[in-house]
């Protein structure tokens, strides 16, 4: 690998048995979610709303959002909290995995047997060892649940 390479940190986390990372850059903080308050009439993708140190956050279910299986029905075990137009989201995740630094040069595009759900929201993917890192736009992700949470109205 060369010198001159791009590099990225990527907070990377499991939801439905698949590994996916967020450019740290886009992340504000990890947390555990408190008492989620149910949104009347919002989508399956929206859990609901969420009180964070006074602030209210928007809680998304990324199992949901992304088309993947049911969990085993208790809460989400950390959400990710991201700011995106002025609001405050709190991604629902299973769990919270490492910060990787990956060559931008080793990410590639999405593969044409992606899932459709990941790659409407998929920004390209890391081959590590044994697995497939699936790199989230912040942006389609929320954009995604908007968008399905539309259709459904």
């Amino acid at each position: 690998m060369n010198d001159n390479s791009q590099f990225t940190e990527y907070v990377t986390f499991m939801t439905g048995g698949q590994l996916f990372g967020l450019p740290i850059a886009r992340v504000q903080e990890v947390f555990r979610p408190g008492r989620i308050t149910c949104v009347p009439l919002a989508g399956a993708q929206i859990a609901g709303v969420l009180n964070l140190r006074g602030r209210i956050v928007t809680a998304v279910d990324m199992r949901n959002c992304l088309g993947l299986k049911a969990g085993h029905g208790g809460d989400p075990a950390m959400a990710i909290g991201i700011e995106s137009r002025g609001e405050s989201f709190g991604l629902l995740v299973d769990s919270l995995g490492e910060v990787l630094k990956l060559a931008d040069g080793e990410r590639e595009p999405n593969p044409v047997n992606l899932d459709r759900n990941l790659a409407r929201v998929a920004a390209g993917v890391y081959r590590l060892e044994g697995q497939l890192l699936v790199v989230l736009e912040v942006e389609r992700v929320l954009d995604f649940a908007v968008d399905q949470i539309g259709a459904a109205a």
